[in-house]
């Protein structure tokens, strides 16, 4: 299938994950590297990027009109997806995850693609763990989790899980979430003498997915996310990193 036209595809289950986040599983599967992402078109709406979380799945938190309609889609109705873009995570045999809400979703692939996985897990409270079951039921994976209220696991950041965790004794270390936890993930890596091998998935606007537009460049180095990313190494992250995005007009929002 082509990456610049859009397959129409057909939901086939909608499952609701936490109170917030939906995931809509669609009847074709993709050959996908976990953290890369496709461009998902709700007709009359939007056209908008989103990690893929599974090879026929993407899993969407309802906080604009174009994932407030995805959530409340059906079976049987339809999208359009273009993809998939990017160049996703590397992996190794024992992997540490870092995820903060719908961050997550990058990130479950993963679970299935190495031999050993630490996850760290965080969520406003408990409902909001996203595939805490889900990650619980498999072998290969060791969870530890965070809730704002403490509701579930260590009250408090995911964050201040990471030295608790012996982040050197991990292959591959791999983040994402909103910026600002990534950023404080930077931090905590960097305290720990290992923030070069960390990988962060960046979500930043997007027109085309694939190179063109050049609407999701990064300061100062120019990087692409949809081509160059979504997944960097902390060492080529640049300072506009948890300081600032651009918005669809290119103009810079603070965080």
């Amino acid at each position: 299938m082509s990456k610049l036209l859009s397959d129409i595809v057909t939901i086939q289950e909608v499952k609701q994950e936490t109170p917030s986040v939906t995931t809509l599983i669609f009847n074709h599967r993709y050959a996908a590297k976990p953290g890369q992402f496709v461009m998902v078109w709700i007709p009359g709406i939007d056209e908008v990027p989103m990690a893929l979380s599974a090879p026929d799945a993407i899993s969407v938190q309802a906080i604009g009109d174009a994932t407030m309609a995805l959530s409340s889609m059906k079976v049987g109705e339809k999208i359009g997806i273009r993809g998939p873009f990017g160049n996703g995570f590397s992996l190794a045999k024992r992997v540490l995850c870092v995820g903060g809400g719908v961050g997550l979703a990058p990130l479950r692939m993963i679970a299935s693609n190495c031999d050993e996985a630490l996850y760290l897990i965080g969520g406003r409270d408990q409902s909001e763990l996203l595939y805490l079951n889900e990650l619980m039921s498999n072998p290969a994976v060791t969870i530890k989790a965070a809730t704002d209220n403490g509701t579930y696991g260590h009250h408090g950041f995911v964050t201040e899980l990471i030295a608790l965790s012996d982040p050197d004794s991990f292959d591959a270390i791999c983040v994402c979430g909103p910026e600002m936890m990534m950023k404080n993930a930077y931090l905590a890596f960097e305290a720990c003498g290992v923030v070069n091998r960390v990988q962060f998935s960046i979500h930043r606007y997007m027109k085309c997915g694939a190179g063109v537009c050049g609407s999701c460049c990064m300061d100062p180095h120019g990087y692409r996310v949809c081509t160059d990313g979504p997944v960097f190494y902390a060492y080529e992250l640049g300072d506009e990193f948890g300081e600032y995005h651009r918005d669809a007009a290119g103009r810079r929002v603070k965080g």
